[in-house]
């Protein structure tokens, strides 16, 4: 189904969900692969149908799709200005929920909330998707308010508070790395002396191990792979890029990859035995990683010149070409693996004037036959990319975008893919759009 090292993190997440569900960031295997067939190649002139709206809360968090269920979280706010500030922390008075909707028809099944104080920058509400495995629902909160659910029922089976636990800190942007189940570990960032990333048993919640020190934890998902016939346990901080053994949290190897302000926020992407991870900086790495032994050699790295700078949404690997957002000065780029040379650009899947967009996001899905794009405006697209230049083929506006970045609105939510339907959400509501052919 998929290819290369995608192959490998099919086969370690396979406890995770069958092949149609979107059980987590960026998918089944955080790569942004969907392998759905029939689907539309051009919308109709009044947009896809549209199958249901929900209202719901703020939230950066987008949605999990598992049997025939859709999970979101968000936040209802009580007390505080969101208007968003790089250097300032928000203070915001509410709740944090978990809504668990009917995926045919939005109806709501069950909700698990709790009171949340922010005291965050940009604080419109949860960040991580929710990680959906073995009958379980994984929620991260911004705050750090980490809990397992039962899905069905949405009943509470554990809940940790990270930063008491591990006595870290917030930080400034919020937690916001999707939690990663492997095997019957909950794998996600926690932070403080020596538990940057932390194992925890799935069933019961308590520490299995810890590891990892640095200025900050950074934002990064976790992801896996395999090399060398060993798997792999990446973890990208604020100062590293570290593979581990998921087992057990020894490392295996460190690379130095020091993104500003903190911000390794890109899960790292792996593709034909390569690995890329960029952010702010601009700073950016295209890493071999050894195929005999763990360990990864640096072949190029990222300049204002070559590569690209990822920061709110992670590229994509496809045949040798990375294709992704850089975020200054705000424009999609395709790279070439090999050379980091730029082979071309275009503000279409983040802009509708033409211009630039300081950040700009653009959440790309491929597909068997093309890529699905959701534009920071709303707009979800249909467009080819290849080595040769960007062609779009359709697109349609399916949300406004509710948030504010920049002095611009934006939807900076990551979609989810499943049973022939884009899931997607804002400030305000949650929509189920059909991509039936």
């Amino acid at each position: 189904m998929f290819r290369n090292a995608a192959v490998v993190t099919a086969m370690l997440f396979a406890n995770v969900c069958m092949a149609e569900d979107w059980p987590q960031f960026m998918g089944p295997n955080r790569d942004d692969r969907w392998s759905e067939q029939g689907l539309i190649e051009k919308f109709p002139e009044d947009g896809p149908k549209v199958l249901w709206r929900q209202p719901v809360g703020l939230g950066y968090s987008g949605p999990s799709v598992v049997n025939g269920k859709v999970y979101v979280s968000d936040y209802q706010l009580t007390s505080g200005d969101t208007t968003p500030d790089p250097g300032k922390r928000n203070h915001l008075e509410g709740t944090e929920r978990l809504q668990c909707l009917d995926a045919k028809t939005g109806v709501p099944i069950w909700e698990y909330k709790y009171p949340c104080t922010y005291n965050i920058s940009y604080p419109n509400g949860p960040r991580a998707t929710p990680t959906v495995a073995d009958g379980k629902v994984i929620l991260l909160g911004a705050q750090g308010h980490l809990a397992c659910l039962d899905a069905e029922s949405g009943k509470k089976l554990w809940s940790i508070e990270l930063t008491e636990k591990y006595n870290a800190p917030v930080p400034q942007w919020g937690y916001s790395s999707h939690p990663l189940v492997y095997e019957n570990l909950v794998i996600t960032l926690a932070g403080g002396q020596g538990s940057v990333v932390v194992a925890l048993d799935a069933t019961t919640g308590k520490e299995v191990w810890k590891g990892l020190t640095a200025s900050e934890i950074g934002y990064a998902p976790p992801v896996l792979t395999k090399a060398a016939n060993v798997e792999q346990l990446i973890v990208w901080d604020a100062d590293n890029l570290n593979s581990l053994n998921p087992k057990t949290g020894q490392i295996y190897w460190t690379e130095k990859l020091k993104p500003d302000y903190g911000m390794s926020i890109m899960p790292p992407q792996i593709n034909d035995g390569k690995l890329f991870a960029s952010g702010i900086g601009p700073v950016g790495a295209l890493f071999e990683l050894d195929q005999k032994k763990p360990g990864a050699k640096r072949v190029w790295e990222g300049t204002t010149q070559r590569g690209l700078a990822s920061v709110n949404s992670a590229p994509v690997i496809v045949d040798g070409v990375i294709y992704g957002t850089d975020c200054k000065p705000g424009i999609f780029r395709a790279v070439d693996v090999k050379t980091g040379e730029r082979l071309w650009q275009s503000t279409d899947p983040i802009s509708t004037d033409g211009r630039p967009a300081n950040s700009g996001t653009a959440f790309v899905v491929k597909t068997d036959k093309h890529s699905f794009i959701m534009s920071e405006t709303g707009h979800l697209i249909i467009a080819d990319l290849s080595r040769e230049g960007y062609k779009e083929l359709s697109r349609a506006k399916i949300l406004e975008p509710t948030s504010n970045a920049f002095n611009r609105a934006v939807v900076w939510s990551h979609p989810a893919f499943a049973d022939k339907c884009c899931f997607a959400r804002n400030d305000k509501e949650i929509v189920c759009v059909s991509l039936a052919e």
